[in-house]
């Protein structure tokens, strides 16, 4: 926001003129040794950042003000990531200018850095093993067709898709930006699309105008950036609306944001096709990579052991993106076996990993010329352990190794280079290049040195001259050099050349003019090794920049090993095994475990609890739908969501928490387990339970599962059976015949065996000793009959005059129901007796006689 007019001072004129380039935008505006910020950007910050709102009053009108709030600018790596989550667009805005002592006047001030939500490369506001993606979004009918493009500054990550609001839900689910772009004229429609995903609450949406997104601009840009004809070897070239979002994605981080993209060498489409496709509720349910509560261990935590952010940041990939090419599940096992079989090698390779550092931002760096001295030496380091590395493959026994070893390009040139120039310790602002590289530089260093020799021994001669002991030369940024004596000294002793500087309590500072040539020399030719090496690290830099390309390479091949020893080591802690993957219609799991339930036993230090394993077989002609029934509390949730976690990590080509396995290739899982609101929309429990069931039911393909928690629950008991009832109808004579697993406490559906064969009854067992219910998580092959829900209420807490009353009260009802079951018995006799049978078609016939059946049946079994 402008500064008001009647307040305006110099500083504050030039503040507006930047504030007019950057609406929108919070400015980090240098003045000496602080960020400051006026007005609106002052008060909003204040709050985030939780420091002091003060007022500046205008010279020449004292009733006006303008609101101020600032932080010293060596503190902006502690101020700047909380700016950057709370959403806001930064601009940071240096002095360009080296302050002149002796002439006054206002500096120059110019915006160096635009940092976004989306659009940061500072380490200090990254997650190291999290991807940092912005969005953009294009599309001419939000209804059918939208295009998508995400792009990671930070790592060179791009990637782009085209599909319907489902698809995009999908993908925006699975990267999880944190900031969107899309034109301004259509950014209601893309609030309505992220308000209806839950996992997208916290993502910043920001309007561009609406030219930025086109077509024949970005198709032009995208292939002038590629150096390419067209885009069909990069598969997108029929993507228009994607074309179009990756054009405005790249034009935002260069031309608003002031990036240069030179490290990113590709663009990857993304296709929900060559994966294992987890809906959006699916995702979350199973609790993959987070959970509502954030304390919660979800797999993500328990398989990973990775030591590089890029190996972190390749494992969350994998886990959302499971592979359906049984090829390079098999690549990945095989990799996995040689690496639990080379015991050493995971240790020495560990070693390594652990000093390598994240080469993909490190890259970014490089290519933005914001690389320092610092950077560069942990890049010298990465690259010395990755070649230490490849020795360590290159003389294992495995082919398999030995060919992975292949893939990790020689780097030692670039190892060799930083060598040369760069001094091996910590850096610093001068003095980092080694002796040898520049002529002049090593004179410039030996003229400091006798300088710094020749006022040691002015120190010396002063010393006896005055007879003062106690004298010391030191130097700061504000005096630079000076002489020091401690109080008292006869001033009779103190030379008449000799000048007060300072005096404080216990010292006093002088200066001289012979001491003063010598500083002023020593000055300027720091000044002069300053340039000289800032010319030197400029040119390294530019070699490491031509090279960018080795380094990212690598860092892909990094990140693989890292992940494959992470799930090795993960396997062998936790004694996991190698499951068959095949193209069969068959799944069989032989003593499977949950694999976060059992690190959470672990942790706990319950060693001498055993985790239950249970056995699961589907058969695709034979046994397609389990139901499973049984009390609350005894696990069965559990179960469902342990197969769904055993074939996305199957899947990955991870070792799985089981005894035997054989799993054909799943294409889709879907999960239904819990039950929620979506009060931000009007929707009830029931109705959310409803929206992800039909979505469910509208998407199966032949190689889904479907794993199904107390569907019909949220509505009265007759509806919630007739509808679990047609559900389980539907899915067991639906033509791709999915695999499902249905729980539930309507005991009525154990019934359906008798009736669909291809349908199976499961229980969770339990024993009641002393009144006393004890789970024992065990499934059983046949159905359940209590659900002891009174008992689970005792367990709570509830009073036990209610608990008695509840025992009364179900007493009760089950005569009532026995009761109205004969006088029911008697009504369907009289409808039977008196039927028509001439005005029946024989659809409804057939149908009326299987109810008829279902219902004696089940007075059978009274």
């Amino acid at each position: 926001m402008k500064i008001k007019m009647n307040i305006i001072t110099p500083l504050i004129k030039q503040y507006n003129e930047i504030k007019k380039k950057f609406t929108n935008t919070i400015i980090l505006f240098r003045v000496g040794d602080f960020y400051e910020m006026f007005g609106t950007d002052a008060i909003k910050c204040s709050k985030v950042l939780n420091i002091v709102l003060t007022k500046r009053k205008n010279k020449g009108n004292t009733n006006s003000h303008v609101e101020l709030a600032g932080f010293p600018h060596h503190s902006i790596n502690n101020y700047l990531p909380k700016l950057v989550k709370a959403g806001f667009k930064i601009a940071i805005c240096e002095e360009l200018e080296k302050k002149n002592t002796k002439e006054r006047g206002l500096l120059k001030r110019g915006v160096t850095e635009i940092i976004t939500p989306g659009v940061v490369t500072n380490s200090d506001v990254l997650d190291a093993k999290t991807n940092n993606f912005l969005c953009a979004i294009f599309y001419k009918n939000y209804k059918t067709q939208l295009g998508i493009s995400f792009l990671d500054i930070s790592t060179g990550e791009f990637l782009v898709g085209e599909g319907n609001q489902n698809y995009i839900n999908i993908i925006i689910n699975k990267f999880l930006p944190k900031e969107i772009i899309c034109p301004q004229t259509k950014e209601k429609d893309i609030k309505s699309i992220l308000n209806n995903n839950i996992l997208s609450k916290n993502i910043h949406l920001q309007g561009l105008e609406d030219f930025v997104f086109d077509f024949d601009s970005s198709y032009k840009y995208l292939i002038q950036h590629f150096k390419t004809n067209s885009l069909k070897g990069f598969n997108i070239q029929k993507l228009g609306l994607g074309i179009s979002s990756a054009g405005a994605i790249c034009s935002y981080v260069c031309n608003i944001c002031n990036y240069k993209i030179s490290h990113i060498n590709c663009i990857k489409k993304i296709s929900l096709e060559n994966s294992l496709n987890i809906e959006n509720f699916s995702l979350e349910n199973l609790e993959i990579i987070s959970s509502k509560n954030e304390d919660a261990l979800t797999l993500l935590k328990v398989l990973d052991f990775t030591k590089s952010p890029m190996g972190g940041r390749l494992l969350k990939k994998w886990l959302i993106f499971p592979l359906k090419d049984i090829n390079k599940i098999h690549y990945r096992q095989n990799i996995l076996y040689e690496f639990l079989n080379q015991k050493q090698i995971i240790k020495s390779i560990r070693n390594k990993l652990k000093k390598i550092s994240d080469l993909e931002r490190l890259s970014a760096k490089i290519v933005n010329l914001r690389a320092n001295t610092y950077d560069l030496l942990l890049l010298k380091k990465s690259i010395k352990n990755i070649i230490e590395i490849k020795k360590i493959l290159s003389r294992s026994s495995s082919n398999i190794l030995k060919n992975l070893a292949k893939e990790i390009i020689n780097c030692n040139k670039l190892y060799n280079t930083i060598e040369k120039v760069l001094y091996e310790e910590a850096p610093k602002k001068i003095n980092v290049i080694k002796p040898g590289i520049s002529k002049e530089l090593d004179k410039l260093r030996t003229l400091v040195i006798e300088r710094e020799q020749t006022i040691l021994k002015i120190c010396e001669r002063e010393r006896k001259q005055t007879g003062i002991k106690n004298i010391k030369i030191n130097s700061n940024h504000i005096f630079g050099y000076y002489i020091e004596i401690k109080k008292p000294t006869k001033k009779i002793k103190v030379p008449k050349h000799w000048k007060i500087q300072q005096t404080l309590a216990k010292v006093e500072r002088y200066i001289s003019e012979e001491l003063k040539n010598h500083e002023i020399k020593i000055k300027l030719a720091q000044e002069s090794i300053l340039k000289i090496e800032s010319k030197i690290l400029e040119d390294l830099t530019c070699f490491l920049l031509e090279n960018v390309k080795y380094n990212q390479r690598n860092a892909k091949v990094i990140a693989k090993i890292d992940v494959m020893i992470s799930l090795a080591i993960c396997a062998k802690q936790n004694n996991y095994i190698c499951p068959k993957v095949n193209n069969s219609f068959n799944l069989y799991i032989k003593d499977g475990r949950h694999p976060v339930i059992e690190a959470q036993i672990h942790s706990q230090g319950a060693k001498a609890i055993t985790y239950i394993a249970n056995d699961i077989l589907f058969k695709k002609n034979e046994q397609q739908i389990f139901i499973i029934t049984g009390p609350n509390m005894a696990g069965k949730s559990a179960i469902l969501r342990k197969i769904a976690i055993i074939i996305i990590m199957a899947q990955v080509g991870s070792y799985i928490p089981a005894s035997y396995a054989e799993i054909g290739i799943i294409e889709k899982i879907f999960i239904r387990v819990g039950a929620s609101d979506n009060i931000s929309i009007g929707e009830s429990t029931f109705m959310n339970e409803m929206n992800e069931t039909a979505s469910i039911l509208n998407n199966i393909s032949e190689r889904s599962l479907i794993l199904l928690d107390e569907i019909g629950r949220g509505t009265s008991t007759y509806d919630g059976i007739s509808i679990a009832w047609a559900i389980i109808e539907f899915l067991h004579n639906h033509p791709n015949q999915p695999f499902v697993l249905f729980s539930t406490h309507y005991h009525e559906l154990n019934n359906m065996k008798n009736y669909y064969i291809r349908i199976r009854n499961r229980s969770i067992s339990v024993k009641k000793i002393n009144k006393q219910i004890i789970y024992t998580r065990k499934l059983l092959p046949f159905g359940c009959k209590n659900s002891y829900g009174i008992n689970v209420a005792k367990i709570a807490g509830i009073p036990k005059t209610i608990i008695e009353r509840s025992k009364k009260i179900m007493t009760c009802l089950k005569k009532m129901k026995k009761i109205n079951s004969h006088i029911k018995y008697k009504i369907i006799k009289k409808n039977i007796e008196n039927l028509n049978i001439n005005t029946l078609t024989l659809a409804s016939a057939q149908s009326f006689l299987k109810h008829i059946k279902f219902l004696f049946k089940k007075q059978e079994n009274k």
